[in-house]
């Protein structure tokens, strides 16, 4: 297949820039949009150059001139239209978290399995420069033995109807940041003896059973310590990403580039250095990576395993500060 043939569920913010945009620069069709609202859809088809708007979800990932369905729905539907794309022999990029909680995310693990077919969870930095550099100076020794990760999401407040805040779609901040805090410290594992334990979690819930904020602590085979930091009330977006070793640390100060600086700096006894790594988008490494896996055959580093794995880690998180899996 020279390009890919992507359909798009829903009409969401997130799609300029996590599938229209790198469609564009890598030379993909985006070749039908469904939303529940057909008008946004057509809105949707309008904007962005998507070829036709289909009727229903249903329509679109039987359609047969879909290659890939991209999934970022409100939570509470990623397992539903990831297994209904599965079932119809689609290739899935789905928009993290994998699904509500971690029994859900097995289900689709399953028949992705029993399909043979392809569906990976969203977790773009893991495709740029920026983080494959950070972890390469665990790699190549710059920074000597992992002893603590730090990772800080922190974004605006969204609108008081965002999906984000309704628990029947699954919402909350462990949800929408956690997920990528936690996955960043489950990939550093290798450099630390194995998978991290979850030692402690508190949150601040904005509504019976929806958090705001929530930090979470974790520890490393190796003793090394785990940090994340979340907050979906803060005044500004911070997205950082410190490693620190027994010779050094670095410090990534958007390690998922939304914003634009991609600037680390390490620090060793030779002093401290900034590198510049790019501001491509992340999501845009990503469908590469997504297409030369479909089209190539190239490994990819995501896998549903890591998807149901990392469900886990959430469903535990919300357990270790008093609240329920979704």
């Amino acid at each position: 297949m020279s390009g890919l043939r992507i359909g798009v569920l829903g009409a969401s913010r997130i799609a300029e820039l996590a599938i229209v945009s790198p469609a564009a620069a890598l030379g993909h069709r985006l070749v039908a949009v469904a939303a529940r609202d057909r008008d946004r859809a057509e809105t949707f088809a309008r904007s962005y150059g998507v070829e036709r708007v289909v009727d229903s979800y249903a329509e679109l990932v039987a359609d047969p001139e879909v290659d890939i369905v991209y999934n970022p729905l409100a939570n509470a539907f990623h397992a539903q239209w990831n297994l209904a794309a599965i079932k119809a022999g689609k290739a899935v990029l789905t928009e993290k978290p994998f699904a509500r909680n971690a029994s859900e995310a097995e289900v689709v693990r399953e028949a992705a399995r029993t399909r043979g077919t392809v569906v990976m969870e969203g977790f773009h930095y893991l495709f740029h420069p920026i983080t494959r550099r950070m972890f390469g100076l665990l790699e190549d020794g710059t920074l000597g033995t992992l002893q603590h990760v730090e990772v800080v999401m922190k974004m605006p407040e969204p609108k008081p109807d965002d999906a984000r805040w309704k628990l029947q779609l699954a919402g909350g901040c462990v949800m929408d940041l956690g997920c990528y805090a936690l996955h960043v410290n489950r990939q550093l594992a290798r450099f630390a003896g194995g998978e991290p334990t979850i030692l402690s979690a508190s949150g601040t819930e904005r509504s019976p059973g929806v958090d705001e904020s929530c930090d979470i602590d974790l520890t490393f085979p190796n003793e090394a310590s785990g940090c994340v930091i979340t907050s979906m009330t803060a005044d500004r977006h911070e997205m950082t990403l410190r490693l620190m070793g027994q010779k050094g640390e670095a410090f990534a100060h958007d390690y998922l580039l939304q914003y634009g600086d991609d600037r680390i700096e390490i620090t060793t006894d030779a002093g401290t250095t900034v590198e510049h790594l790019g501001t491509r988008s992340t999501y845009t490494y990503q469908l590469q990576a997504f297409a030369d896996h479909l089209q190539h055959g190239t490994p990819l580093p995501l896998d549903v395993d890591d998807a149901v794995t990392n469900m886990h880690y959430i469903d535990t998180a919300y357990t270790a500060a008093g609240m329920s899996p979704r």
